[in-house]
């Protein structure tokens, strides 16, 4: 046993030891409720780069904070940012997969893919899944299994592989994403401190943006197939369960299948024309004239709605055409066992929902964020090292504060100005940031979505714990991580512009602006 398999041993073993990841979030919640005992009684705090506000630490004992947690607990449930996209695209998932859309059409479509490319498809898949927002957590991943499961694979390996490429390979694209305008909307306004006649590029990260996509691909790739999957071992072939007669997946489809594929296949070709005549036109129903940053910001917004239609018709174009829906009953049963299945991970959303909120509310996770973003620029290190430890320190602070938003509104009015003094751009800080944010993500208990990968991984593996999900992401964060840094590393070496128009990794720190910071 090589020392790498044995040290996921123990990190899945020491991991599987811990309590259910609900009772993990209630414990976390009096962890943090001490600590913010112990920060506020000890005075601590820090001071806000942008407004100079000082931040002090709460004590989520004071009456105030009682009083929040008792009076607002069902908006901070309901307003639990993935619960409700979760729900609602399963709603018509549930109804695509029961019908066996989903089976039947990837089952047509890796008997064209060549094997040796089926993992590298779905975790590009992932990549490119990023465009759809947090709905590529809830749509892609699920469907990683089932493929794999399609060809006799580990559908816990297709599961992570696609996992990887949506949540670590999340700043990596082939075409501007929407978190192109919220971050390096924050970029231009920590920029301005120092210089402010810096204009926004929203594409200033592009050219990184897509060398990073192929090699996240490669890695991912590479650590599915040469560490994941043969961890796993053998797949018995039975989901949790089910019946013995889907024991073995097999690729070749029935006369009702490929029946049901071409009326779904017409139904979604509509729909796709549909939407298309809402987004194209200048006037379209989906786009914001009035936005010269995300015009199509409105049809990204829409993309939670347009995935439940999309799963609902097609699903209920495959069943008719199939045999396999008999009634308005057979819909309304397979939308509500999918929600049944959901009750592991509302439970679990309840209760990551009040630890994000009481952590958000003691403050530890803004001044944590602002303490290290301190201490980079008190360090004294060179620009391109100072980059380095940007990677990493947000790699670590991903760990405790997951939205990339906004750990980069603390961070970059800190980091932004301190490296431009030094002769590095903001867009180059940007890139290293978001190298660090995404490396991360897939080992954070902290990341919304990792209870509901945890799920869908349970449906393969009923006894697959958090310790078990950690420790088969562990391999592809480093490797990611490592493979993202190269790719910066190059762009730093040769100065190679990180995106169209100026966008350029080095700087002249005596040419910008006098500005007021």
């Amino acid at each position: 046993m090589s020392i790498g398999n044995s040290i996921l041993n123990m990190v899945e073993k020491a991991g599987n030891r811990l309590p259910d990841p609900v009772t993990i979030f209630l414990i976390l919640i009096g962890i943090v409720v001490a600590a913010s005992v112990f920060a506020a009684g000890a005075s601590l705090e820090a001071t806000h780069p942008v407004t100079g506000q000082t931040i002090a630490a709460q004590s989520l004992l004071a009456g105030e904070n009682i009083r929040h947690l008792l009076t607002d607990i069902t908006s901070i449930f309901v307003n639990f940012p993935p619960l409700g996209l979760v729900l609602v695209v399963m709603i018509g998932a549930g109804v695509a997969e029961r019908t066996g859309l989903f089976a039947a059409g990837l089952r047509a479509m890796v008997s064209w893919v060549p094997a040796p490319m089926l993992t590298a498809t779905l975790v590009f898949a992932g990549v490119m899944g990023n465009l759809a927002v947090d709905a590529g957590y809830v749509v892609l991943i699920p469907l990683g299994g089932i493929v794999f499961a399609a060809v006799g694979r580990h559908p816990v390996a297709g599961i992570a592989a696609t996992f990887a490429g949506v949540s670590a390979g999340f700043s990596a694209n082939l075409l501007i994403t929407p978190l192109e305008p919220l971050l390096l909307g924050i970029t231009q306004q920590a920029a301005q401190f120092i210089d402010p006649s810096w204009d926004l590029n929203i594409a200033s990260n592009y050219y990184f943006i897509m060398a990073l996509t192929p090699m996240v691909v490669i890695a991912g790739t590479y650590v599915t197939n040469a560490i994941v999957e043969p961890r796993l071992g053998e797949w018995n072939g039975v989901m949790a369960g089910a019946d013995d007669d889907d024991a073995q997946p097999t690729t070749k489809l029935s006369a009702a299948e490929s029946r049901g594929l071409m009326f779904a296949g017409i139904v979604l070709l509509a729909l796709i024309i549909g939407v298309a005549m809402m987004v194209v036109p200048e006037n379209g129903i989906l786009r914001d004239p009035s936005s010269e940053l995300n015009p199509l910001g409105p049809f990204y917004n829409s993309i939670v709605g347009i995935s439940l239609v999309a799963f609902l018709l097609a699903g209920l174009a495959y069943g008719l055409a199939a045999g396999t829906v008999k009634s308005d009953k057979d819909v309304v049963k397979m939308s509500s066992d999918a929600m049944a299945d959901m009750g592991v991970y509302i439970v679990l959303a309840f209760a990551m929902a009040l630890f994000l909120d009481q952590f958000a509310s003691s403050n530890l996770g803004t001044i944590l964020a602002i303490t290290g973003a301190s201490t980079l620029q008190e360090s004294g290190l060179p620009a391109p090292v100072l980059l380095i430890a940007m990677v990493l320190l947000t790699a670590l602070l991903n760990l405790f504060v997951g939205s990339a938003s906004a750990k980069w509104a603390m961070l970059a009015p800190v980091a932004v100005p301190m490296l431009m003094l030094l002769g590095i751009g903001p867009d180059a800080t940007t890139a290293a940031y978001r190298v660090g944010d995404g490396a991360t993500n897939i080992i954070t208990p902290l990341m919304p979505y990792m209870p509901l990968v945890l799920v869908f991984a349970r449906r393969y593996m009923p006894e697959f714990g958090l310790g078990s999900l950690i420790a088969t992401m562990l391999p592809y964060s480093i490797a990611i991580l490592i493979v993202s840094m190269s790719v910066l590393g190059i762009f730093v070496v040769l100065d190679l512009p990180l995106g169209p128009g100026f966008a350029p990794v080095t700087i002249d720190p005596a040419g910008l602006a006098p500005g007021n910071g």
